[in-house]
């Protein structure tokens, strides 16, 4: 059974920073689909090889993906540990989210105090 520690601060800010590209979610989505190399990853984008090795050393650098030398290639694939710890990571952050949505809702709820209620406590 392998323990998922919580994300350090550091490790957050690498994960959002590496997630708020729409070109490295794709890559991520891809590698999670299957092992791939750079150059292959590379093929499908509208920018220079250098920048979709940019784009892959950033999700590196997240631990979003794992990245392995196989002769003259590199090839990319997602690595699930961190997909998961980044995902119980938002998992808390809704519940916190749903948590004060319904006491908010339950505040909204609540009857108005009338008027003589009111008096009556010496408002």
């Amino acid at each position: 059974m392998v323990v998922q520690r919580e994300l350090s601060e550091a490790e957050i800010d690498r994960v959002f920073h590496a997630l708020a590209a729409s070109t490295r979610r794709d890559i991520l989505r891809r590698t999670i689909e299957r092992e791939q190399s750079v150059s292959t990853l590379a093929v499908d984008y509208e920018m220079s090889f250098a920048a979709v090795q940019k784009h892959v050393a950033v999700l590196e650098a997240a631990n979003l993906i794992v990245k392995r030398a196989e002769g003259r290639e590199r090839l990319v694939r997602a690595n699930p540990e961190m997909i998961a710890r980044a995902k119980a990571l938002l998992a808390r952050y809704e519940e916190l989210w749903r948590a004060r949505i319904a006491r908010l809702d339950d505040l909204l709820a609540e009857p108005p105090a009338s008027p003589i209620a009111r008096t009556e406590q010496g408002e």
